[in-house]
């Protein structure tokens, strides 16, 4: 089980800002998670779906697409951030 967080936009678009999901055995990385979530409908798919915009963090640590996920991981989705 890993717990998957939506911020900012994402949360917005979503409708969601928590929920826990089993983590099935052809989601290992952050691109596979994206990929399983981008099949949940236009909104998720526009989000997901080869987004390069989409940043990630796993246990609060900001992570690429490549990284391995483990079951008890925390997966934070966000847009990017912008500083002045």
């Amino acid at each position: 089980m890993i717990k998957v967080l939506y911020f900012a936009r994402l949360k917005e678009s979503l409708k969601y800002s928590t929920e826990d999901m089993e983590l099935l055995p052809e989601i290992k990385t952050v691109s596979d998670l994206m990929g399983y979530l981008s099949l949940r409908g236009e909104v998720w798919k526009e989000l997901f779906s080869g987004n390069p915009k989409t940043r990630a963090a796993i246990n609060h640590e900001l992570v690429d697409k490549s990284a391995l996920i483990k079951d008890g991981d925390e997966v934070a989705f966000f847009p990017p951030v912008t500083g002045g």
